[in-house]
């Protein structure tokens, strides 16, 4: 039987998988456009964000706009590389079952 690829833990959860795949498309979202479109708690996202930021496969900046402190992510090199490894795993991975 061949080797099961593994999973990356980090990104396999929804909500990190979600975040990953909406930086993915885009140079760089606030806080509050991703937990838009999540759907998440402030909480929760900043929970997973942070996760995703100790692994390297985010990172955040804060600035203020008009007085208003605004909460910024990116997807880093190391998190692109990553998300695709994740990917590639997962084809595999399905392609076996099916």
């Amino acid at each position: 039987m061949p080797e099961m690829p593994e999973l990356n833990p980090v990104i396999h959860g929804k909500l990190r998988l979600a975040v990953l795949s909406l930086l993915l498309g885009v140079d760089e979202a606030e806080f509050t456009w991703l937990r838009e479109r999540t759907g998440a708690t402030d909480g929760n996202l900043g929970a997973q964000l942070m996760k995703l930021e100790e692994a390297g496969y985010v990172a955040m900046k804060k600035r203020f706009v008009l007085r208003k402190p605004q909460t910024l992510y990116r997807m880093t090199e190391k998190g692109r590389t990553a998300l695709s490894e994740y990917v590639d795993a997962l084809k595999e991975l399905l392609g076996a079952a099916i």
